[in-house]
């Protein structure tokens, strides 16, 4: 059971596409060399950008592998799923697409510190103490990735890398090649992931994103004692042991590791996936919080948080977000799209007051019905009663996307109609009437943010505006053959 996005490529043909639109040729812009690494479906290069000669990585797709209508969606999505994500500090960032007759060209922020899998190799397994700061990293970004509506799919140690070759060097999550957009409650049915580290509910064809904690389980077994939980020396034997086999705490070096660290392992490979743990109470675990303060509850859903910061804005701020919000492109708003499409239940481009309460709620937050009464005013910006899908995304923007400097400058030319470099009340005046904002109090607006008292607002008090405020919220060894695709895995299972 694919999950289908809003973008429909060609069937066939040569022509088909990937993006919606044209790009420039990628070596236009970039000096593509060496070979980085090699995966399933695609190959990665070192790129070099000709403008400032900052390094990136390139994972370059060739288009003679989608063989369908879904692999040109996949891509599609990975493209959309990483933009999405990009905001996160353990995520790696995507800086551009571009595409050609024979490949799409994925352009990343480059990881020069290899996968984390090298180095489980090179190590033979890790102490406590470091296992806890990567398994903190790991379930932090599960974490962040369930509460914008992704799962991942494919968590392994090959997909996380290292930004450095330091020895504490951040590690960052890749390859969402596999992930997907859900909707809280829904059950997804394709064989997808890693053998060694699918959750049993995958191989029985009805899970949830509860699939990703069992697989940082996995992993967290593995930096432990370096073997995997659920071992056999054929895929169907693999399989087999995650159906039924018990754990081992009973082998090198389990007895001298402490009862804390195996009880959550424990609890993260739980078969019942309604009872496993979350990520939360993954990083509610002592084991994982020491002497520190755990975190109090859940990271709210990127829905409410975001909410709640865009109700703390002025209205000018807010109506610039809508202006930049719907200048970005299609893939930088396809998060936003899915969880648009998620609450708005009955499809009608308008999501009302039930609608947010209960998409709230299936989120998992614990708000009253006044304070989503105080988001929904917030974000309803013309005061129609609903919030639409413009409205939506202006208020559900990552921070980070309004404080780059294109987005400012275009913003602030959308309200300077004349180009003088100021807005002016009368300009003002015009672009609330353009959103439909009524009694919009335009001088207390202005007095808001103009600092030198001359009754209009620059270029530079607009980005202080913009700016102010936004950082406060947010024997077994392992070798090659660990990594294959399921689908190859059962095919060869059942021959």
């Amino acid at each position: 059971m694919k999950q289908s996005s809003s973008y429909h490529p060609p069937s066939s043909s040569k022509s088909a596409s990937v993006l919606p639109y044209k790009t420039s040729n990628i070596r236009d812009h970039y000096k593509v060399g060496r070979k980085l690494g090699q995966g399933q479906f695609g190959t990665t290069f070192l790129c070099v950008d000709k403008s400032d000669g900052k390094k990136y990585a390139c994972k370059s797709i060739p288009k003679r592998k989608l063989l369908c209508r879904e692999d040109y969606e996949d891509v599609w999505r990975e493209i959309q799923i990483m933009h999405h994500l990009s905001e996160h500090p353990h995520v790696v960032r995507i800086k551009g697409t571009y595409e050609d007759t024979l490949f799409v060209h994925l352009v990343m922020e480059l990881c020069g510190g290899g996968e984390l899998f090298d180095r489980i190799i090179q190590k033979g397994h890790y102490s406590e103490r470091k296992a806890v700061q990567l398994i903190k990293t790991m379930a932090g970004v599960v974490e962040a990735c369930h509460s914008l509506g992704v799962m991942h799919r494919d968590l392994k140690p090959e997909n996380f890398l290292f930004s450095s070759t330091d020895e504490d060097a951040p590690l960052k999550a890749t390859d969402f090649g596999l992930s997907a957009f859900y909707k809280p409650g829904e059950m997804f049915s394709d064989l997808v992931g890693s053998p060694y580290y699918v959750a049993p509910e995958v191989l029985l064809k009805n899970y949830g994103p509860e699939a990703d904690v069992w697989s940082v389980g996995v992993i967290l077994y593995i930096l432990l004692s370096g073997v995997p939980p659920f071992w056999a020396e054929t895929e169907a034997g693999i399989f087999k042991q995650i159906l039924e086999g018990p754990l081992d705490f009973e082998s090198e070096p389990w007895p001298s590791i402490s009862d804390s660290a195996k009880e959550l392992i424990k609890n993260m490979l739980n078969r019942d996936p309604k009872l496993r743990f979350t990520a939360h109470q993954v990083l509610c675990h002592p084991w994982i919080v020491d002497d520190t303060v755990a975190p109090d509850r859940p990271l709210d859903s990127a829905v409410v948080s975001r909410l709640k910061h865009f109700s703390a804005m002025n209205k000018l701020k807010k109506l610039a977000l809508r202006v930049i919000a719907e200048r970005l492109s299609e893939e930088e708003i396809g998060g936003l799209k899915e969880l648009f499409k998620m609450i708005d239940t009955d499809n009608s481009g308008t999501i009302t007051f039930d609608e947010l309460k209960d998409g709230l709620r299936r989120f998992g937050a614990e708000l009253t019905e006044h304070e989503i009464q105080a988001l929904m005013d917030a974000a309803d910006i013309d005061n129609s009663g609903t919030i639409d899908y413009g409205e939506f995304l202006a208020a559900t923007l990552h921070l980070n996307k309004l404080e780059r400097e294109e987005n400012l400058v275009s913003a602030f030319s959308y309200f300077d109609k004349d180009g003088s470099g100021y807005i002016t009340i009368d300009e003002l005046s015009q672009a609330c009437k353009d959103f439909g904002l009524i009694d919009a109090h335009l001088d207390e607006m202005i007095k808001e943010i103009d600092q030198n008292n001359d009754g209009q607002i620059d270029y530079a008090e607009f980005v202080t505006m913009m700016r102010k405020g936004n950082g406060a919220v947010g024997r077994r060894t392992m070798t090659s053959s660990l990594c294959f695709h399921l689908g190859d895995a059962f095919r060869a299972a059942d021959n």
